[in-house]
């Protein structure tokens, strides 16, 4: 009886831990980078710190998972200066990452408690994409020569781009760029399709995407700098920090580890080549600890 009750107080611990729920609870935007970085962070943290964390990926859009973190449903994600400074805060823009980053730390923490740690090493700034053969016939290489159209450019975007004021509205004012109607709007996943489609003639698109070395198309440079920095970064609760001693020395260890190169590599490993969020994480994670 004695081995039994043994065996039964034994197997309750067992059962209580694996029914226990994630101390951490990880979240990401919904488009390809942002579910890599957060399952990163997830296998990262989960090996770091000997516990299993929970996963929200795919929550929606800035204003969504912001909130989330916020009111503590998430714990931390993965975030961007420039996107911080004006679709969150409202700032003024800043072109110094530097300044970028001080001011968006000194306003997370004085609101809302947050911490940013050090960024991640890229940045993922937006960018208008166009064919390859047009670019090349028009000599197209900045947004600039694509103003100068003389027929106007039928656009597509994600829906959040085209409501910030770091994206289309303020694009427009400082270019003048002639768009035809209303930007189309679509999930970002579809952007690429519709524009090597010639469904539209111009994109708005991030940096860092992985289609962008495999497809013929060309990227526009934003000439007169309309664009803040982007430098990708954790936003961590500071309950969450202090809860979980390990936490911030762990997430410092993915600071400066992922160049604007490597990020567009792991993005295409999703969308060209149609692997998993997870593998390709574990997979960055056991080459990042390669001497």
């Amino acid at each position: 009886m004695r081995h039994t009750a043994v065996v039964v107080s034994l197997l309750t611990v067992v059962l209580a831990a694996c029914s226990r729920s994630p101390s951490l609870q990880i979240g990401s935007k919904n488009f390809t980078e942002q579910m890599i970085l957060g399952e990163i962070l997830a296998q990262h943290l989960e090996a770091r710190l000997g516990e299993p964390v929970g996963r929200r990926l795919h929550l929606g859009g800035t204003s969504m998972v912001h909130q989330a973190l916020v009111n503590g449903a998430i714990d931390l994600y993965a975030e961007y200066t420039g996107t911080a400074l004006k679709a969150i805060l409202h700032l003024p823009s800043a072109s110094d990452p530097a300044e970028a980053l001080t001011r968006v730390r000194e306003e997370y923490r004085r609101r809302w408690q947050v911490e940013w740690v050090a960024p991640l090493g890229f940045g993922n700034t937006y960018t208008l994409v166009v064919n390859g053969d047009e670019a090349r016939s028009r000599n197209l290489r900045t947004i600039s020569d694509a103003v100068r159209r003389n027929s106007p450019w039928t656009l597509a975007t994600q829906y959040e781009f085209a409501l910030r004021d770091d994206g289309l509205p303020g694009l427009l004012k400082a270019y003048k760029l002639p768009i035809k109607g209303a930007p189309l709007t679509m999930h970002y996943g579809l952007l690429y399709q519709a524009l090597t489609q010639r469904n539209v003639d111009m994109i708005a698109a991030s940096a860092t995407d992985g289609l962008l070395s495999s497809l013929d198309v060309q990227s526009l440079i934003d000439d007169k700098g309309f664009f803040p920095p982007y430098d990708a970064a954790i936003a961590v609760r500071t309950q969450a920090l202090q809860a979980n001693p390990g936490l911030l020395a762990a997430l410092e260890e993915l600071s400066g580890k992922i160049s604007d190169q490597l990020m567009r590599r792991l993005n295409y490993e999703v969308d060209g080549k149609h692997r998993s969020t997870a593998e390709v994480a574990a997979e960055f994670l056991r080459n990042a600890q390669k001497p």
